[in-house]
């Protein structure tokens, strides 16, 4: 995920939150990334976009890190 950057705008309350999980579950450097990651899940994933081994990696350590596998 790379590639010029725009603002978005999250109520106080979602980023507090986002930080919160960041801060206790760990696998994310910022709140930036954890949304940047969720948007390109869930758009992503209907898009049929393929990832790449180096990505679906990347994926996993961070899903092995939440508890998740």
């Amino acid at each position: 995920m790379s590639g010029e950057k725009v603002k978005i705008e999250i109520s106080r309350e979602a980023y507090e939150q986002a930080k919160r999980f960041i801060e206790e579950q760990g696998g994310f450097k910022s709140v930036e990334e954890l949304v940047e990651f969720l948007i390109t899940e869930a758009v992503g994933a209907e898009g049929g976009e393929e990832i790449s081994p180096e990505e679906e990696e990347k994926i996993k350590e961070r899903l092995r890190r939440l508890g998740y596998m």
